[in-house]
């Protein structure tokens, strides 16, 4: 399957990948836009990355994925790349499997046998690769909105941060993860240390020291496993810090 097809070149041009037969669904409009179902938005598998961006809907409910939307690629990239194709791609890298870890977010898949879903952390299983079956299309992502109290920020390290405040304590936090592993994964040591503790920059640089524990980050090119979790450490505190009005 293609939609803006900004995944599947890459990957031609890197050997990756050797489709037999493309199928262009880049015309099913009821797959497009985001839809208000009360506690969640739906958004549509085709909505591009610079329609996620400019969404109101989505500004006004779930601004982590506005937000995140902006520093993707370029121009060309977001008018053409899709939030489902993102996700569906599962690059260990990119940006929404991140917010998708931390949002919590719902798959829907559909296929011969009917309509499914899938939580964020059953989707991703490895190395661009996902729970989709091959005879299945990712068809919309489904997010909870973001009540009151939530505090949210994106670092282009590819770190997704959510907190809730409270009296002037963290209540709750929720991290996601990509480039520490083959799958993105939610910092859960970081998010149990920073639950009920002051809203201070100190105690979220403490629990944001454990933002690294259990994950598995590569060492390649662009660096090694040591600074990727070094920088973990340090944009997680800096995440939490900005989510939580620090």
């Amino acid at each position: 399957m293609i939609a803006g097809g900004q995944s599947l070149l890459p990957l031609l041009r890197l050997r990756l990948s050797f489709p037999d037969l493309l199928v262009d669904v880049g015309g099913l409009g009821e797959l497009r836009g985001v839809r208000d179902e009360g506690d969640t938005l739906w958004i549509g598998a085709l909505t591009t990355i610079d329609e996620a961006q400019h969404d109101p809907v989505l500004a006004q409910h779930c601004g982590l994925l506005a937000q995140t939307a902006v520093l993707i690629a370029d121009p060309a990239v977001r008018h053409r790349g899709t939030v489902g194709g993102a996700l569906a791609h599962a690059d260990p890298a990119g940006d929404l499997p991140a917010v998708a870890t931390a949002l919590d977010a719902t798959m829907i898949a559909r296929g011969p046998g009917g309509e499914r879903a899938i939580g964020a952390g059953e989707f991703f299983l490895d190395y661009l690769t996902t729970a989709l079956a091959p005879s299945e299309i990712l068809t919309g992502i489904r997010v909870p909105k973001l009540g009151p109290g939530w505090g949210y920020r994106y670092e282009k390290f590819h770190l997704a941060a959510l907190a809730r405040r409270a009296d002037g304590h963290v209540a709750e936090a929720r991290i996601g993860l990509t480039n520490m592993g083959l799958v993105p994964v939610r910092a859960r040591a970081a998010e149990e240390a920073v639950a009920g503790a002051e809203a201070s920059a100190q105690a979220l640089r403490s629990a944001a020291e454990r933002a690294d524990e259990g994950t598995q980050p590569p060492s390649d090119l662009h660096g090694g496993s040591d600074y990727r979790r070094h920088l973990a450490r340090v944009l997680t505190a800096r995440a939490l810090a900005a989510a939580s009005g620090v």
